[in-house]
């Protein structure tokens, strides 16, 4: 691992997204919760806050972080028959928390492939990106055009 023992403790946060697509019909089951295994959303947020509070024991040497706020937000897109999902994860740090704020996300999809795979195994999980960042050293991070 990279030492930061040096860095100056500051107040981090980063932002998140993914989405899942799926079949209309899965997106009516799942917006009306009748899926089998039982409410998906909410299986998904608590799977992606646990996934972000143990990310440095997923991704190799990724530092251990305490993180002190940790939210995520689904939105029901119909239209284009899609989950999306953001995450957004804070700390005060010595390190920031973009891997945590991402693995929320990619465990959250994850998640709603696995409660909906009975009535869709053709879903994607996909356009998982970091959306932004703050604190640290490199300051802050905003991607243009995040749709």
């Amino acid at each position: 691992m990279v030492d930061v023992t040096a860095k100056t403790a500051t107040h981090r946060q980063a932002k998140a997204r993914g989405q899942v697509t799926m079949k209309p019909a899965t997106m009516k089951l799942l917006a009306e919760g009748r899926i089998a295994k039982g409410n998906v959303l909410t299986a998904a947020k608590i799977a992606g806050i646990l996934a972000a509070k143990n990310t440095g024991g997923i991704i190799p040497l990724c530092h251990p972080l305490g993180l002190t706020g940790m939210d995520i937000t689904f939105v029901l897109d119909r239209k284009k028959s899609r989950v999306v999902i953001e995450s957004q994860v804070r700390t005060v740090g010595q390190t920031g928390v973009e891997m945590e704020a991402l693995t929320a996300v990619s465990v959250a999809a994850l998640t709603i492939y696995d409660m909906c795979k009975a009535v869709d195994r053709e879903m994607v999980i996909g356009e998982i990106l970091l959306l932004e960042k703050s604190g640290g050293k490199s300051g802050a991070f905003v991607r243009k055009a995040a749709k």
